[in-house]
């Protein structure tokens, strides 16, 4: 009698366990953890708008002109701001990726503006918004425009008479 009942309790033990497994087997979930994103990773940047600091006269010791990424200008020294109509913009990239991309800004060195009528300025490439390091917008159409401001140096009429100056400038957009 005691040995049946001890074979019923190791097999009653033996169903339970069966039963355990196969229903733990049966109800476990799966869990992701966060996807991979697609590769290759691009990210591709267009310009949309120049760099332009607009209408100036500076007097004899020069100064600066500044560009902020909202738009806004101001000046130093004895340059004196201008209307005129010439435009007056944010250098403006439209910055294309896939979603949730972390993109840092690099800026170069200085640049070279030359002149229509001779002379040369120096550029400055100055901060951007939004500010670096940003993520690609999550929504659609999944790209973030950027704005980048400047410090253009003035020198003295002689080194910088009037005219139109033009150059370019490096910035470089690294995908992390």
């Amino acid at each position: 009698m005691k040995q049946l009942k001890k074979i019923q309790v190791w097999r009653r033990f033996f169903i339970q366990m069966v039963f355990g497994n196969i229903l733990l087997i049966s109800t476990s979930l799966m869990v992701y953890g966060q996807e991979n994103p697609p590769r290759p990773i691009t990210v591709t940047v267009s310009l949309v708008q120049n760099l332009s600091f607009g209408a100036f006269y500076h007097y004899n010791t020069g100064g600066t002109v500044v560009i902020y990424p909202d738009g806004s200008r101001s000046s130093s020294g004895d340059v004196v701001l201008l209307g005129l109509g010439f435009p007056v913009s944010t250098g403006l990239y439209d910055v294309v990726g896939n979603p949730g991309t972390l993109v840092s800004i690099l800026n170069g060195p200085n640049a070279i503006l030359t002149g229509s009528g001779g002379g040369t300025l120096t550029l400055q490439i100055g901060a951007s918004d939004p500010t670096s390091p940003f993520v690609i917008t999550t929504s659609p159409p999944f790209s973030t425009q950027l704005r980048i401001g400047g410090t253009l140096i003035v020198g003295n009429p002689l080194a910088n008479p009037p005219g139109n100056y033009s150059g370019t400038f490096d910035v470089t957009f690294i995908q992390e």
